[in-house]
């Protein structure tokens, strides 16, 4: 790929990962300091430092626990950073949901539950409701991952195993107020789908948690049926008076994200149309439809005129059949690369802002007209790898994987398609 294009499209992903900093962006929206102690508890993989940023702000008057991702850690002064397994939850996570969920009862009228929830807290927070153990969690949260279910259907499920999520963690701190500070990786900004809700009501039925683990044919293991059955799968519903006096913020969305990319594009005179910030979908159809766009743009000049940068935020599904490495991101350049076959000036990027594509080590890949010879080049059967879900693989081959490293944040995809 010439240098310009891939400099211009990597500085776009930077700009969008920096618009969701938590230490740019959090302290502007923390509540007034209450007269009680102030309980900092969080969750995903931005936990650590949005709780760097509370300290940053508050100095040491502060205590708390959050959990998040390995290798997403922060050495902190007065808030405690634990780290666990994401995307299948694992003890670590099981062990600082109860620390965490016992913190939040240890509160008293008069004293502030600060809640800071951000993109994989729900993984990260897996308290296992009933008589449910961290097996039976672990099962359904691999098979709904494979299963190609979307990201609020999973949250739905989730919710209605957990002693945590869709509001109980506000419940387990009543009185104290609670108030919730988070980074959407949802599309919509859902707050009751952003880590499953932990301290929002929840509108969602145990009855749609089943239909969607029968919508995607998963064989429940009988616990969880027993669980579902009972009335301790049901969650607080949103007019709970209990939580009545709570807030919650968001205080980074992948829309913001996408008009500090789109900012960015017109001081370099690319024009950028903004397609959506919460397209869902399967990967590879989603590139489908994103290549025609594109030829429409450089044929037409519809619906914008080249140069222009087609950005869109979101989070896609794979539906998992081959064997293959990669994630959602590198999935979808890869079908995007199928469908133009090195079409003559268009170039793409996708990545995921938290720094990891599905459960690989990259952020996600870069593609160029050039990436279809330089494939055939290879050796590559560009069709052959989209069948085994091996997006990882043909993009390593071609030195085009993006790496990070974790970016302790998280607002989900970020794709960027420019047309010259």
């Amino acid at each position: 790929m010439p240098e310009y294009q891939r400099k211009f499209l990597e500085q776009l992903f930077e700009i969008s990962i920096k618009a969701a900093d938590p230490l740019q962006c959090l302290a502007e929206f923390l509540p007034e300091k209450p007269a009680g102690r102030i309980i900092v508890l969080g969750a995903g993989k931005a936990a650590a430092s949005m709780a760097k940023a509370v300290e940053n702000a508050w100095g040491q008057k502060i205590e708390g626990l959050v959990v998040t991702r390995y290798d997403h850690g922060l050495d902190l002064a007065n808030i405690e950073v634990v780290e666990a397994a994401h995307p299948v939850p694992d003890a670590a996570g099981r062990a600082a949901a109860q620390r965490i969920y016992d913190k939040a009862c240890e509160a008293r009228e008069g004293d502030l539950v600060l809640c800071l929830i951000s993109g994989g807290a729900s993984a990260l927070l897996s308290l296992p409701g009933g008589g449910l153990a961290l097996t039976h969690k672990q099962f359904i949260n691999k098979a709904l991952l494979k299963s190609g279910a979307n990201i609020t259907e999973m949250n739905c499920v989730r919710k209605h195993l957990s002693a945590i999520k869709g509001g109980r963690l506000a419940l387990a701190a009543y009185p104290a107020k609670v108030v919730s500070l988070a980074i959407s990786d949802i599309p919509g900004d859902d707050p009751a789908t952003i880590g499953s809700g932990p301290t929002i009501g929840d509108e969602t039925t145990v009855e749609e948690a089943v239909a969607i683990l029968k919508k995607y044919n998963i064989d429940v293991p009988e616990p969880v049926a027993v669980h579902l059955a009972s009335a301790g799968a049901k969650t607080p519903a949103p007019d709970d008076a209990r939580l009545a006096g709570n807030a919650f913020h968001i205080i980074a969305t992948p829309q913001k994200s996408l008009e500090a990319a789109a900012e960015f594009a017109q001081t370099h005179n690319i024009t950028p149309l903004i397609l959506g910030d919460s397209i869902e979908g399967e990967a590879r159809e989603v590139a489908i439809v994103m290549a025609a766009i594109a030829r429409q743009v450089a044929r037409y000049g519809q619906p914008g005129r080249a140069p222009c940068v087609l950005l869109s935020g979101g989070e896609t599904t794979v539906s998992v059949k081959g064997n293959g490495r990669g994630g959602r991101n590198a999935e979808f350049l890869l079908s995007l690369l199928n469908a133009l076959k090195g079409h003559r000036g268009i170039y793409a990027v996708a990545g995921d802002t938290d720094g990891i594509d599905g459960s690989e080590d990259n952020a996600g890949a870069y593609m160029g007209p050039d990436s279809h010879s330089r494939a055939l080049e290879a050796g590559l059967d560009i069709a052959g790898s989209l069948s085994r879900n091996d997006g990882y693989g043909f993009f390593e081959v071609l030195q085009d994987l993006i790496f990070t490293g974790p970016t302790r944040t998280n607002v989900n995809d970020f794709r960027a398609v420019l047309i010259e």
